[in-house]
């Protein structure tokens, strides 16, 4: 461990002056919360990853701070084994994102209650994706799992999976619940992957 910060303030100065590679972000702090923090430090050259920090009940909370940029989030209830074992994952490259939050979130997000605005460049990513990442994106967006939209979409897991890593690095995304948001935010989830509202 490099510091220790009280609020959001400090925690993004000792970050810039000491330069860690993974920052634990409480999203509950005074003076400057935890989303401000995460969304400063990510527009540094070279920001650090960051694992957010939350209670079971914060939904919207940990919405703003993948938007923000955060790596992954986590319960604060966590065991100190599990904390390691999530800071060297998410640095070694991957997304740190826990099943049953996502789960949560997924479900507010397909249920129309997240932000419509949580990426102001999404519609100059959609031209990215194929008709068919588009159509996987939506389903992606209604909270579906893998094996569930390989029936709906009468394709093997192993294909969903594929178009779901493709158009996670095509979007530039982290995750799947920031994918469902911008799915959302896109209206993929109402309309077919040519983008005619479904059933037209």
């Amino acid at each position: 461990m490099v510091g220790e910060a009280a609020d959001g303030a400090d925690a993004v100065a000792v970050c810039r002056e000491r330069r860690p590679d993974v920052v634990l972000m409480d999203l509950r702090m005074p003076r400057v919360d935890g989303v401000t923090a995460t969304a400063q430090l990510k527009k540094d050259p070279a920001p650090p990853l960051v694992l957010a920090l939350t209670t079971f009940n914060d939904d919207q909370l940990m919405i703003d701070a993948l938007t923000s940029g955060a790596d992954g989030f986590l319960l604060k209830q966590l065991t100190p084994r599990e904390l390691m074992s999530a800071i060297r994952a998410v640095n070694g490259g991957a997304s740190v994102v826990n099943t049953e939050l996502s789960r949560r979130i997924l479900t507010r997000i397909s249920g129309g209650d997240a932000a419509s605005t949580a990426f102001p460049d999404a519609a100059n990513r959609l031209h990215l994706l194929s008709e068919r990442e588009r159509e996987v994106l939506g389903q992606v967006g209604l909270g579906l799992d893998n094996a569930e939209i390989a029936e709906r979409l009468h394709m093997s897991v192993s294909t969903v999976k594929t178009y779901v890593s493709r158009g996670l690095t095509k979007l530039r995304l982290d995750n799947r619940v920031q994918a469902a948001l911008l799915a959302n935010q896109l209206r993929l989830t109402t309309t077919d992957h040519t983008g005619r509202p479904r059933g037209t």
